[in-house]
């Protein structure tokens, strides 16, 4: 039985089912130590540009449709396809870009210590200590 149970949990793990728990990063330099959900839809929408010292807001996504990128939409309380319509809807009226992209957490990671300003997500378990934590989500 315990056995069973095991190979279950192992099984369900593996099939990337488990919930995922995501870091909203930052550069280091970033003066914010958190952000609320709704300022974070604000970064995200284009509505909000800058940080509190005047710092221009890089907002930075993932490509791939993965549990991180799912969560961290599900958190701002829009899905990725509904964020994608806001932004084609602003660099139509050249209001502003769509965030830049990366194909990996890793990418993302590398981008957000090197950039000023930048804030992005990534799994609990990618962060180190070149970057600040603003929020953790974890999936319910």
């Amino acid at each position: 039985m315990k056995h069973t149970v095991f190979l279950i949990a192992c099984l369900w793990c593996w099939t990337g089912e488990a919930a995922a728990q995501v870091a909203v990063i930052a550069h280091k330099d970033v003066r914010a130590d958190t952000v609320a959900r709704s300022q974070l839809f604000d970064f995200y929408a284009g509505d909000l540009k800058f940080w509190a010292d005047g710092t221009p807001i890089i907002v930075l996504d993932l490509k791939p449709k993965t549990e991180v990128k799912k969560t961290f939409y599900k958190y701002l309380g829009k899905s990725s396809s509904r964020m994608k319509s806001i932004w084609l809807k602003r660099m139509l009226s050249g209001e502003g870009d769509p965030p830049q992209a990366f194909k990996s957490e890793e990418e993302l990671l590398q981008k957000v210590m090197l950039t000023p300003g930048a804030v992005g997500f990534v799994a609990t378990e990618k962060v180190n200590e070149q970057v600040k934590v603003l929020v953790v989500i974890e999936e319910k």
